[in-house]
């Protein structure tokens, strides 16, 4: 399977301009009407008739149909890597200057910040209670509720509302985290690209140049961009370095430095413990290594839980993120139309806490299965011909891909859905040894969230709950029906998950498989 070729140069330039345009049409809305300290009435009829209403939404909708146009258009892969790490970056820029835009999440970090710093516990009081000075900033589901978030963002969050000076000055210190981790992922992305067979500048691209990155982990400053910087380094270390406990210590350190972000990146350890195998997979390697692996990450967790001397309340936390309920969450917009047709009958189900348990359950058996096909594909190799070669090639593979599918299951089936957990998925997809043609199933769900919000933070689900419902479970039967046919799990776009050397190219002939000694330029 080869890459496919690069985008002409004029294609390629037209794609970059205009996102670039489009990020600061995107911009110039968040000034106008964004998520500004000032809250809104969040309806579409009281931003149109607010100040500056319809220039706040032209330049929206304009500037989104135009960044994500251009990053589909590329999807196969930018000319080269220095190319799509530069224009990213141009996307970013006018992000940077915004004001907090699609949501007003760093709002309620920084009243978590402040209510820790000065001596309450924000796994216990909400932000109201503690007398957050920037309450008013915060979204009113958001003031009562405990934070959901680990030890080490509780820190973070307390030293951008200590250090910052004012609720400006700890937004721009949130931010100034979540690029630091965005960098760091950045960083990363050359490394994991040639250890699983992919072209950098396909990676980069996808994972770099989406829309959901500058709105929602640089604009929005949301911490998810803060864990997936640990989280991909930790995954680095381990393809780079299996079997070594010093190397096992740190990346579990890593992982668990993430988890202490957001209890999202607890789905990738036991994939990563996988990685952690540096030769033949056994049950007892799997433990010896996996044990090194998951007692630093232990070790992490329970370093910044004794740091911040808090416990381990964030998880309890968890439950209140399903306080909202919304359609984009395919389990939710089952409840809602089981609630619709029983209505129609003359009944009141109160189907969405049953239906949101169905999807958890659902969730946990296909964690399950996704690991043990991850196994079972690497045990295959134990007696293969070359078995160190083959071992070698197909170990970050099928991690990486484990992972990537792990987390679209999670954010997929979890009682909430926000267009930035799709960065999660996203960033480890992009590694997937898939051909390039096939990347749709991950692409355009991508590129349809990053219409779901507005500059404010409201969210269009809203608005359209009942068709939204609807939609979505027919969306859900039709994929389930087609899953079933093709195999479920066992198989990804009709590509093995251990599939031989891919041997693809990036530009210019430079090696994008497992041996490849550099990243394209």
């Amino acid at each position: 399977m080869s890459a496919p070729p690069a985008p002409p140069a004029a294609y390629a330039r037209r794609a970059r301009w205009a996102g670039l345009l489009g990020a600061a049409l995107l911009a110039v809305a968040g000034w106008l009407g964004g998520a500004l300290p000032e809250l809104t009435d969040g309806t579409l009829a009281g931003i149109w008739r607010g100040r500056n209403g319809p220039a706040t939404l032209g330049c929206w909708l304009v500037g989104t149909a135009l960044t994500v146009g251009a990053w589909w258009t590329l999807r196969r892969g930018a000319p080269s890597t220095r190319w799509a790490y530069v224009t990213a970056g141009l996307w970013l820029l006018p992000l940077l200057a915004a004001p907090p835009i699609g949501s007003r999440d760093v709002y309620s970090y920084a009243c978590q910040g402040w209510s820790y710093a000065h001596g309450h516990d924000p796994y216990r009081v909400g932000v109201a209670a503690a007398g957050c000075p920037w309450l008013d900033s915060v979204a009113p589901i958001w003031r009562d509720t405990p934070a959901p978030y680990g030890p080490l963002f509780v820190l973070l969050a307390a030293l951008a509302a200590t250090a910052g000076g004012g609720l400006a000055g700890a937004i721009a210190l949130l931010r100034l985290f979540a690029v630091a981790g965005l960098l760091l992922a950045a960083l990363c992305l050359p490394g994991l690209a040639r250890a699983a067979g992919v072209p950098t500048r396909r990676a980069a691209w996808l994972a770099l140049a989406a829309p959901l990155v500058g709105v929602h982990l640089v604009a929005g400053a949301h911490n998810d961009a803060v864990a997936l910087g640990p989280l991909l380094l930790g995954l680095l270390v381990l393809v780079r370095r299996p079997g070594r406990p010093s190397a096992l210590l740190a990346a579990g350190a890593l992982l668990g430095l993430a988890l202490a972000v957001k209890a999202t990146a607890l789905v990738v350890l036991p994939f990563a413990a996988l990685a952690a195998v540096p030769g033949r997979y056994t049950w007892r390697a799997l433990l010896r290594d996996g044990g090194w692996l998951a007692g630093g990450a232990l070790a992490a967790l329970a370093a910044t839980s004794l740091a911040s001397r808090l416990s381990l309340g964030w998880l309890g936390g968890l439950a209140h993120t399903g306080d909202t309920a919304q359609w984009t969450s395919p389990p939710t917009a089952v409840g809602f139309v089981v609630n619709y047709v029983g209505e129609l009958a003359g009944l009141r189900p109160g189907a969405v806490p049953a239906a949101r348990a169905a999807g958890l359950a659902v969730l946990a058996v296909l964690l399950v299965a996704l690991w043990v096909r991850a196994w079972r594909s690497l045990r295959r190799l134990n007696d293969a011909r070359e078995r160190v070669c083959a071992l070698a090639a197909a170990r970050p593979r099928v991690v990486l891909l484990g992972s990537g599918l792990a987390l679209a299951a999670t954010v997929t089936l979890s009682p909430v859905f926000h267009p930035w957990y799709a960065t999660w998925p996203l960033a480890l997809l992009a590694f997937s040894v898939l051909p390039v043609g096939r990347t749709v199933w991950f692409v355009l769900p991508a590129a349809v969230a990053s219409f779901l919000t507005l500059p404010d933070g409201t969210s269009l689900a809203r608005f359209a709950k009942a068709p939204g419902a609807v939609a979505m479970t027919a969306l859900l039967v039709v994929l389930v029906v087609r899953a079933a046919r093709v195999g479920g799990v066992a198989r990804t776009g009709g590509v093995a998950w251990t599939g031989g050397a891919v041997g693809e190219r990036g530009d210019g002939g430079e090696a994008a498989d497992a041996g490849a000694g550099r990243p394209d330029s």
